[in-house]
């Protein structure tokens, strides 16, 4: 399974780097015609970035699950795009990491892609 991200401050891109699968930083005019898990960021109070939105607008037909990174201070808002993105496209959040993620969130993050990829 390939992971799509996108990274504003780099730290989304960091937490993919540690993980031994396929990736691709998005574009907007891109197409992935497999399946796939999006890892991206949270903008302002807990909005999927626009880069994104108008990514899955042409891609979300093989969107298979989604992770997000976020900064806890912003308490119920932490990393929450992964959440918009779940429900607007029926798909799980595998997991939320804060900044770049830890050796557990990647743990987490692993199990839930093969998780999904058994299916």
């Amino acid at each position: 399974m390939i992971i799509a991200f996108d990274s504003k401050t780099g730290n989304v891109r960091r937490f993919v780097n540690k993980i031994d699968l396929p990736r691709v930083e998005i574009d907007p005019e891109m197409v992935i015609d497999e399946p796939f898990i999006l890892v991206t960021y949270t903008t302002g109070f807990g909005q999927v970035p626009e880069k994104v939105d108008r990514f899955l607008k042409r891609n979300h037909v093989y969107l298979r699950g989604v992770s997000a990174s976020g900064n806890r201070n912003w308490g119920t808002s932490f990393a929450k795009s992964a959440d918009t993105i779940a429900i607007q496209y029926g798909v799980p959040v595998i997991s939320k990491f804060e900044l770049s993620g830890t050796g557990r969130d990647v743990e987490q993050f692993t199990s839930g892609v093969a998780a999904i990829a058994a299916h």
